[in-house]
């Protein structure tokens, strides 16, 4: 399929959700970035935008990228309405063809699953080289399917933490995996259901 498709596709997934005044951050960045010193953060798929307003409530200069012109615009709208536009730049780009310029203190890639072509351990390898020595590469993904997620593929399988950090394949001399787990929690779904899900939670630091 085409980037055009993929374009197409999530400009239509996130236009189908309410727009809210205040999207919720992702638990697992809250837990792992609170009590870090703000810097650069990179914010890589970033959706209806509650991580990158969150790194930005807390001081974070933050890049924030989506495929989606419709993601991106709601954004750029919300950074401004909360007096946020001068620490929130958003950027609508394929992580497919281009990877965002810079280095940065943070990256993190919520959930950055596709039904489009996408080589996730290439960009994640080039997030981890974005890296600022120090810098954190945080990625959580799906560990189980909720009932609102756009892929209710029964048989689809999701990779355990450990194995996408073997996917990336880092010099463990440069980079170090400092969380590899899978915990669970109860989510709130885009239309107020709530049911239990699992995460995928990998945490690599760049230590030189």
């Amino acid at each position: 399929m085409s980037s055009t498709d993929a374009v197409a596709f999530w400009d239509g997934v996130h236009a189908d959700r309410p727009a809210t005044g205040g999207p919720r951050p992702n638990a697992r960045l809250t837990e792992t970035v609170t009590g870090l010193p703000p810097g650069d953060a990179l914010d890589l798929g970033c959706g209806d935008g509650g991580d990158a307003l969150w790194l930005a409530g807390q001081g974070w200069q933050v890049t924030a990228v989506d495929i989606s012109a419709v993601a991106v615009e709601r954004l750029t709208a919300l950074a401004r309405s909360h007096g946020l536009g001068d620490r929130v730049a958003t950027v609508r780009a394929d992580l497919h063809g281009s990877f965002p310029p810079g280095t940065f203190d943070l990256v993190c890639a919520h959930y950055l699953h596709t039904p489009f072509d996408l080589d996730r351990a290439t960009v994640l390898r080039s997030a981890a080289y974005a890296l600022r020595p120090g810098g954190r590469l945080l990625v959580v993904d799906h560990g189980s399917t909720a009932p609102w997620s756009w892929n209710q593929d029964p048989d689809i399988r999701y990779p355990g933490p450990r194995e996408v950090a073997e996917g990336i394949d880092l010099p463990p001399r440069t980079w170090t995996v400092e969380r590899a787990d899978a915990p669970r929690r109860i989510a709130t779904g885009p239309d107020g259901r709530t049911a239990e899900v699992t995460d995928h939670v990998l945490l690599i630091r760049r230590t030189a």
